[in-house]
């Protein structure tokens, strides 16, 4: 800080020392306050008060008084040390912004700019410096429902202290709103259930827009089918809701993201929660992502809704279900993974050695369909 030295020296900013040059002809009588103060973009008063300063002061009177000192807005020092106390032990790993967050919570008001130099200062927080990298950034689609982007994220979401979990997101690209939950493992049961949230909350999207995993693309071993369907791509069929596969992690970018931002602040939020079991972290969730969409979510350039409404023909049961053919036998039994089903009287015309639809659906319940009529079964014992 420019501070006056005891060798008489003044340490000066630049404009400091022009104002000098242009008031010492005015305190030697050569040079009028109205040629000064136009020449200083200042008033004929503040020059009058300025020679006054000058003249009491000497040249030390154009630093402003308290440079040098501590500011008078400069927060508590008891605050300094119950925030840095709360990221030292309940918040260690967490970053200014979202700590800033939970201090709040408690009643300890501090801005995250504040925080972050505090723990810098301590050591606490290190600047994570990034590179942008040259990149073509997609525009974002005009109106909610146009585009829906889905992945999961497999990852230590309760740091050990329970099972693992896989999160399964599908996040609207003109708006970033998200709808998120976790699941044993990412299967397309998983996909589905997650699926069918969004449809009874939104309705149909235009279309979804994920990655070439097995789940989305028919695949033989390791190559992609052309003319092949997965179960969730048959569902988006009946659906009426269009399939992007993308050929890179980076095109679909925006769920990629939103992963990033979870594994920060959705971990330390199940920590905090204690988190467990898959209920529990859920139950979590339920709070978060709420909170999360009134946060980050933006307007849409349009304000018309894309979703279209489910339809009567839209049985979400079934239509999000594994489904399998398999041939009736001549005693009206089918057979499907390693048990036998006899199906009930009264016998429906063409159905021996006809082929009907099984449904294995979400809620582990079984149906069986032929020529878009659902059928009476029970199971039935196996051949010795």
């Amino acid at each position: 800080m420019p501070t006056a030295c005891s060798t008489g020296l003044i340490q000066m900013s630049q404009r400091e020392r022009d104002v000098l040059k242009v008031m010492h002809p005015v305190l030697a009588g050569q040079r009028t306050q109205a040629e000064a103060a136009e020449l200083l973009g200042l008033g004929i008063r503040q020059v009058r008060r300025l020679q006054r300063k000058l003249e009491a002061g000497g040249d030390a009177a154009v630093v402003h008084g308290l440079r040098g000192k501590p500011s008078n807005h400069q927060p508590d020092h008891a605050l300094r040390r119950t925030a840095l106390q709360a990221c030292r032990t309940r918040y260690k790993d967490f970053g200014p912004t979202l700590a800033s967050e939970k201090l709040q919570e408690e009643g300890v008001e501090v801005c995250p700019q504040t925080l972050r130099r505090w723990l810098v200062a301590e050591g606490l927080w290190q600047r994570k410096r990034r590179r942008e990298p040259h990149r073509t950034r997609r525009p974002r689609r005009s109106c909610f429902g146009e585009l829906v982007q889905m992945d999961a994220s497999i990852h230590d979401w309760l740091e050990s202290r329970g099972a693992s979990l896989v999160l399964v997101t599908m996040i609207d690209d003109a708006t970033s709103r998200l709808m998120a939950r976790f699941y044993p493992e990412g299967t397309a049961e998983a996909h589905m259930d997650l699926l069918g949230r969004w449809l009874r909350k939104h309705g149909r999207p235009v279309a979804l827009y994920t990655d070439r995993h097995g789940i989305f693309e028919a695949q033989a071993k390791g190559e992609a089918l052309h003319d092949g369907a997965t179960q969730f791509g048959r569902a988006l069929g009946e659906l009426g809701i269009g399939l992007i596969k993308a050929r890179s992690p980076q095109a679909k970018g925006r769920v990629e993201r939103s992963f990033g931002t979870a594994q920060d602040r959705w971990v330390k939020e199940l920590r905090l929660a204690k988190a467990r079991t898959l209920h529990e972290a859920n139950a979590v969730l339920e709070k978060v992502v709420p909170a999360h969409n009134r946060k980050f979510a933006k307007e849409a350039k349009e304000a018309a809704d894309a979703h279209r409404d489910l339809g009567p023909g839209h049985d979400l049961e079934a239509i999000l279900s594994i489904q399998a053919e398999r041939v009736v036998g001549n005693d009206y039994v089918v057979r499907f993974e390693n048990a036998h089903y006899q199906m009930l009287p009264p016998p429906v015309p063409g159905l021996r050695k006809g082929k009907v639809v099984v449904e294995k659906r979400l809620d582990g319940t079984m149906a069986v369909r032929f020529r878009g009529k659902y059928l009476k079964y029970a199971e039935a014992p196996g051949r010795a």
